[in-house]
């Protein structure tokens, strides 16, 4: 699964995380901390949308 901003299009992705703010490679994006915002335009966790990766 891949977790996408539906405001800027990013996509979390476990394997890189996002480092610049604490989040570990390899980190799940359901472990990351509740507080955790999109690194590009500030878009709350629970705001992501589930994509299949393959659709």
């Amino acid at each position: 699964m891949k977790y996408i901003c539906p405001i800027c299009s990013y996509e979390y992705d476990r394997r890189t995380g996002d480092e610049e703010n604490g989040i570990i490679p390899r980190t799940d994006f359901e472990d990351l901390p509740n507080e955790w915002v999109c690194p590009m335009c500030g878009t709350v966790k629970d705001e992501f949308e589930i994509i299949d990766e393959y659709e």
